[in-house]
């Protein structure tokens, strides 16, 4: 019942802070981004399901510093380093979950995974001047991530490995089309795109610690 609740939560924070993204002022942004990742949290903080309290130790360090990274990119654009830092900390910590218990899988999904990855950096590289090099470790460590939860689903399947899976594959998609809105284009549609593949991946993954 709690889990119904909180997921009730976030998705009704979620709505407003990405109403808030389409107004003059940022104030619903301000508040209701970091709240919804906060009841991300708290949904996996009591989570209770058949995982290792290693792991879920790991995906709460990854969900915190995503939050730290959303609370730093609503700051001024100075920031924005540390906010990327800050996701990159969180991706690690989830990379190093999902390799807990089936260790680093040498999957196919890496061929996959890489091809889009460089398609991805092809369309932006023109466009990333001093930016290039943080672009390239997100990159690669976004792809990483996906890389090991898809193959970990591929040789130990499981409804907590699936959502993992499933996320981490969100979290592809949302960091594709921020990175293509902010260095190449802008486009409206975005910010909608982007915060809800964003908060559809980090519940996913903070549901793999609930089942």
């Amino acid at each position: 019942m709690l889990t119904g609740l909180l997921t009730f939560l976030a998705a009704g924070t979620a709505v407003f802070a990405i109403r808030g993204e389409y107004q003059p002022t940022r104030t619903h942004i301000y508040i209701f981004k970091p709240i919804t990742t906060i009841l991300i949290i708290l949904l996996a903080v009591q989570g209770s399901g058949d995982v290792s309290a290693l792991y879920k130790g790991l995906i709460l360090a990854g969900l915190l510093f995503c939050l730290g990274g959303d609370v730093l990119l609503m700051l001024p654009p100075r920031y924005f380093i540390a906010g990327l830092a800050s996701f990159l900390v969180g991706h690690l910590f989830y990379i190093i979950a999902f390799v807990t218990d089936v260790g680093f899988v040498w999957s196919w999904w890496g061929l996959p995974l890489l091809v889009y990855a460089g398609f991805i950096y092809w369309l932006l590289h023109a466009y990333l001047g001093k930016m290039r090099i943080p672009v390239i470790f997100y990159i690669t460590t976004i792809s990483v991530m996906a890389w090991q939860a898809l193959g970990r689903w591929s040789i130990a399947p499981g409804s907590s490995v699936l959502l993992a899976a499933v996320g981490a594959s969100f979290f592809v998609v949302s960091d594709s089309v921020l990175s293509y809105n902010l260095f190449r284009q802008k486009f409206s549609a975005a910010r909608i795109i982007v915060l809800t593949t964003y908060w559809v991946a980090q519940w996913f993954i903070a549901m793999s610690v609930t089942v």
